[in-house]
């Protein structure tokens, strides 16, 4: 089912790592649209979709290839901490998972699960609350951020000796693209950033592109691709099995506590823009 409405196909997304698309021709998908994908012996790249004339525009940021199947009013989001030369760029590779790209973003602002998904990393018993914390909507920027975010972890970073009091900071950028910020074990003054980039191919399934930028000079590119990929490996199972598969919009339908603020708030932002695809509005 190809997406309708304005507030998601007027978005730029990623549609895979830059370096890993092959010479020739290549499929891809997105909002419901079959892409395809070519790139000349010269490395250009050009994409087309189904039912739309002429080649998409593209963008190329934080290692991927963006793309869209409408009219962004304006340029891929900032992220000055991609560009500070002494941060390590780490791309998790895609992991496909049969959800809602919305559910996906939704997750990764959830800390109430961290005791029980991610056991004795990110999370573990008795140490279960989450504390108070704010969350808004930045009119000013058109963003989703929670701050003041403070959660106990054991192992909260794979370069984390012993488990700390972590701080975050989240942050929604478009309805499927989000980050975090959080405590760096390396480095008292700065942020680890952690991105989620998400790519819708249907309602019900999409492509996450984890990508970190860190300050870590003792782990190999390799234990961190596989410390992230575990914790989203762990992430997969729970929404493979949520119920709904949409992101429920109607109110009542989920009741939400304390701990969802960021929830309520991110719920509220993709209703004010007009999202339905991957909610149970496009559904009913």
């Amino acid at each position: 089912m190809k997406a309708t409405d304005r507030a998601s196909l007027d978005q730029w997304y990623p549609i895979d790592t830059e370096t890993l698309i092959p010479f020739g021709r290549s499929t891809n998908r997105l909002l419901g649209y079959e892409l395809t994908v070519v790139r000349a012996p010269d490395g250009k790249i050009t994409v087309t979709a189904e039912g739309i004339d002429g080649p998409l525009p593209i963008r190329r940021r934080f290692g991927f290839l963006w793309t869209t199947v409408g009219q962004p009013a304006g340029e891929i989001f900032q992220l000055p901490e991609a560009d500070e030369t002494d941060r390590r760029h780490v791309n998790c590779g895609a992991v496909t998972v049969k959800a809602s790209g919305l559910r996906i973003v939704e997750n990764f602002l959830d800390m109430a699960h961290f005791p029980f998904v991610h056991t004795d990393i990110l999370g573990a018993e008795p140490n279960t609350e989450v504390m108070h914390y704010n969350a808004e909507i930045r009119r000013d920027v058109d963003e989703v951020w929670a701050t003041n975010c403070q959660f106990f972890q054991p192992q909260a970073a794979l370069s984390a000796k012993d488990g700390i009091m972590t701080d975050y900071i989240y942050r929604v950028m478009t309805p499927f693209t989000t980050l975090l910020y959080k405590t760096c074990p390396n480095s008292a003054n700065r942020w680890d950033v952690i991105c989620l980039f998400v790519q819708p191919l249907d309602p019900d399934c999409c492509r996450a592109h984890p990508v970190m930028y860190l300050i870590d000079d003792e782990s190999t590119t390799t234990e961190l691709v596989h410390f992230q990929q575990l914790i989203f490996l762990q992430d997969r199972i729970i929404l493979e099995n949520q119920r709904p598969v949409l992101l429920p919009m109607e109110p009542r339908k989920e009741i939400p506590t304390r701990a969802d603020a960021s929830s309520i708030a991110y719920r509220r932002w993709l209703k004010e823009k007009g999202v339905t695809y991957g909610t149970s509005i496009m559904a009913a």
